[in-house]
């Protein structure tokens, strides 16, 4: 697979995210200060819950853009056969007859894109996952922890 076009997805995928994220976070921060948001009595919560969402959206956006650019940093890494799975690997697992493919990035974890009609799943080394792959190399078939219990794998390729 190009990986070079599926990490230009991957950033387009952020940056249409990161959209969404800046109006949703003006949108909260105008409610929270908005005057009909003033408090009537101590038990009205109204302005204080909209701060506290307005707090999250924007923590998230804050990850969104940290996201983008360490994929602009990160750069495609070619993968020679015998290198262990490794931040910038995209990874070919097969379970059960079904191949699954997955990037490892520094941060965006559970972001999916479709590349060639095939979808590509992002894990981070630290997701439960990603700590299982992390140092695999193509051909080892090892017993992942999935759903809470152990599944036979193979790993089909790491690029």
């Amino acid at each position: 697979m190009n990986k070079r076009a599926i990490l230009k997805k991957i950033i387009a995928k952020l940056v249409g995210e990161l959209d969404v994220y800046v109006r949703a976070a003006q949108y909260s921060r105008a409610e929270a200060t908005h005057e009909q948001n003033k408090p009537e009595n101590k038990y009205d919560t109204r302005g204080l819950e909209a701060s506290y969402l307005a707090r999250g959206q924007s923590k998230q956006l804050a990850e969104l853009e940290a996201a983008i650019v360490e994929f602009e940093k990160i750069g495609v890494r070619k993968f020679e056969a015998g290198d262990a799975v490794a931040i910038g690997a995209l990874v070919a697992v097969e379970q059960l007859g079904e191949t699954a493919f997955y990037f490892i990035g520094p941060r965006a974890g559970g972001t999916e894109i479709i590349h060639d009609k095939q979808e590509i799943l992002i894990i981070t080394p630290q997701s439960p996952l990603g700590e299982q792959l992390m140092g695999k190399m193509a051909g080892d078939e090892p017993r992942l922890k999935l759903g809470g219990e152990l599944r036979p794998a193979k790993i089909v390729s790491v690029e």
